[in-house]
């Protein structure tokens, strides 16, 4: 089976190497730019009314012959499925961010922990009523 991903813009980001990114983006304030390619700006119609949104990220500089981790918060080797670890067979990553605003076609988000140039693979809105189990 033959998989083909498009990216359809970039991270702009203050982390340039792996050590200056945090554990969890999203406990802190940092602020990034989700920068989208000019085709795919018609998909931004109405994003700005969304307070969070879910950004997943190709992370292309990932080891992805990791199949185990031993997670910061628990020094218990775990299967990498159950870990949120970067480094895995297809280093997609999933993010809730904070939208600080949209001029054109940049995004300005809080609380994403992706590299400068990372690609960005897809947006989706989070939803309350969706996205909370509890």
């Amino acid at each position: 089976m033959n998989v083909d991903l498009n990216p359809i813009g970039y991270v702009s980001s203050p982390y340039l190497k792996k050590e200056d990114a945090p554990r969890q983006g999203r406990l802190t304030d940092t602020e990034a730019e989700i920068v989208i390619d000019d085709r795919y700006l018609p998909g931004l119609l109405r994003v700005e009314e969304k307070k969070h949104l879910f950004v997943l990220c190709w992370f292309d500089r990932a080891d992805r012959s990791v199949l185990r981790a031993t997670p910061p918060h628990n020094p218990v080797e775990h299967g990498v499925f159950a870990t949120r670890s970067p480094n895995r067979p297809n280093p997609v990553s999933l993010s809730l961010v904070d939208v600080v605003g949209i001029t054109g076609n940049t995004i300005r988000v809080r609380g994403l922990d992706a590299l400068d140039g990372t690609p960005v693979l897809d947006i989706k809105p989070y939803s309350q009523e969706i996205d909370c189990p509890e």
